[in-house]
């Protein structure tokens, strides 16, 4: 009664069936169905802990999650849910999240994860696929750009750095008044960012440049970086979604090309060779003799100069946050500074005795990171505690959540005590180690130290009230940009009393 109400025109289903599709070819064509349903959810078992396959959802879910939390924000939240060694998908490959110390030191330490990952037309965008050094994927290529960074980065540059740094630093003090506000208050980050451009370029590249623009171009393409670096491989089929980041790198990329054009001419006219034998130097001989391309050469000296101004002078404003937030370290560095130093600048010989002023850097870079990702790719099946890995497994070493988990007696709380004794290298790795581990991680820590001294010999910081390190709006990716709109980004420095009279005038 029921199929007649709902059926007027009084059709047979059985009939319409079996007049459509003849009865030989049904019974096969349900049995495709289900072979391709069974393809379709069955999942190889993993001992991985890790959220299921269902039916291809969970691929697309943690990959958008990562593109929507960001990746920091993604990997905690994973790691906890699941585990310190647990799998998840990205663009649809499987792709292991670590925060476990033996695991860590295992993947960092063994040549077989010298390769990174991530999409191959935003690297492409940016200029970075299988391109300079900080993301090349390609072992062999990357492996003859390392010695040139190498060479750069050690010996007599990481000599000469100490004094830029306080020569830098200075000149930037004395020019406070154009960057100061109606209210005396400093753009700090932007005053991180100038110091740290004009110390990378008299040391890499000894072309005079414009500071602001260069400086802008540069925390644009960073923006584009963080943006293109895991975007599917469907994103980049509309031109509209990705024109803006494609701008920016293009921006920047530029104008590191007319320096270097600009350096290319002066090597041509100087009469004195060796005087001018820097980094961009070598990179343009090398260019001549047919080593590497025009194009490498390029995103080398690009990639130079824009490591310090976005990572290092991000990190160097979380450390004034935490100086003005912790008066009683202020004043013990302080103290530690006249001690050692007294009324002159820095040197070389007080770098290793400035043991508050290091065990501060160390515990700013463990509780506030800046970069604390490590992402590399498996170049051939392994088996990490016990774990099986196969080649071509995406890998993202959890740096930041490590650190507050395992070793430190205070790990949630900024306290120089986590430093008090020596920390073994597993458990500690800011900059990573290994055969990929970063090749700045000395000159970095020689710069760190050298502005800091010199800001603090010569100025007192403090934020605006009530505000620190729990305003700052952070994007947990690959590296945090505190948004310049913001007024936290805004200190006040203040002229040391302690200071002879001269100094202090100055």
């Amino acid at each position: 009664m029921l199929l007649e109400i709902l059926n007027p025109m009084h059709y047979n289903i059985t009939k319409v069936v079996s007049e459509s599709i003849p009865t030989v070819a049904t019974l096969p064509l349900l049995l495709l169905m289900g072979f391709l349903f069974l393809i379709w959810t069955c999942e190889e078992t993993s001992s991985i802990p890790g959220p299921g396959y269902c039916m291809g959802l969970g691929p697309l879910i943690s990959h958008g999650r990562f593109l929507w939390m960001g990746v920091g924000s993604a990997c905690n939240y994973y790691n906890k849910a699941y585990g310190e060694f647990m799998r998840v998908w990205i663009n649809g490959e499987e792709t292991l999240v670590i925060s476990k110390s033996s695991s860590m030191f295992h993947v960092m330490k063994h040549g077989h994860y010298s390769s990174r990952f991530g999409s191959k037309p935003g690297l492409q965008c940016i200029g970075m696929h299988e391109n300079g050094i900080i993301f090349n994927n390609n072992p062999t290529l990357w492996k003859e750009i390392r010695p040139y960074f190498t060479k750069a980065l050690s010996g007599p540059g990481l000599v000469r750095m100490i004094a830029i740094c306080v020569e830098s630093t200075i000149a930037h003090l004395d020019l406070l008044e154009k960057q100061t506000t109606e209210l005396e208050h400093v753009n700090t980050l932007n005053l991180m960012r100038r110091i740290m451009l004009d110390t990378s370029n008299k040391l890499f590249l000894g072309i005079p440049l414009d500071e602001h623009a260069i400086v802008l171009k540069i925390q644009n393409y960073f923006d584009a970086w963080q943006a293109l670096l895991l975007k599917p491989d469907i994103f980049f089929k509309f031109s509209w979604f990705y024109k803006k980041y494609e701008k920016s790198a293009k921006d920047l990329k530029e104008s590191i090309e007319t320096l270097i054009e600009q350096k290319r001419q002066k090597l041509c006219t100087t009469d004195k060779l060796e005087e001018h034998m820097d980094f961009a130097s070598e990179l343009i001989f090398a260019q001549d003799r047919g080593e590497l391309t025009g194009e490498n050469v390029n995103q080398c000296v690009l990639e130079m100069l824009i490591a310090a101004p976005d990572t290092m002078s991000v990190t160097l404003f979380f450390m004034l946050v935490l100086i003005a937030e912790h008066p009683q370290v202020e004043e013990a560095m302080v103290k530690e500074i006249d001690t050692v130093m007294g009324d002159r600048d820095i040197q070389t010989d007080d770098m290793g005795k400035l043991k508050v002023v290091e065990n501060f850097i160390l515990e700013s870079m463990r509780y506030q990171p800046v970069v604390d990702l490590v992402m590399r790719k498996a170049l051939q099946d392994d088996v990490i505690d016990g774990y099986p890995v196969k080649e071509g497994t995406n890998i993202i070493l959890n740096i930041g959540r490590m650190h507050k988990l395992e070793f430190f007696p205070k790990p949630n709380e900024f306290s120089l005590d986590n430093f008090e004794k020596s920390v073994p290298h597993r458990y500690f790795q800011p900059f990573g180690f290994g055969p990929r581990g970063c090749v700045g991680k000395f000159i970095a820590m020689v710069m760190m130290k050298a502005i800091l001294v010199t800001l603090l010999r010569r100025c007192s910081i403090r934020t605006l009230k009530g505000e620190g390190l729990n305003h700052i709006p952070k994007n947990n990716d690959l590296s945090l940009h505190p948004n310049e709109r913001q007024p936290l980004l805004e200190m006040i420095f203040t002229p040391r009393k302690s200071l002879g009279k001269n100094e202090r005038d100055k």
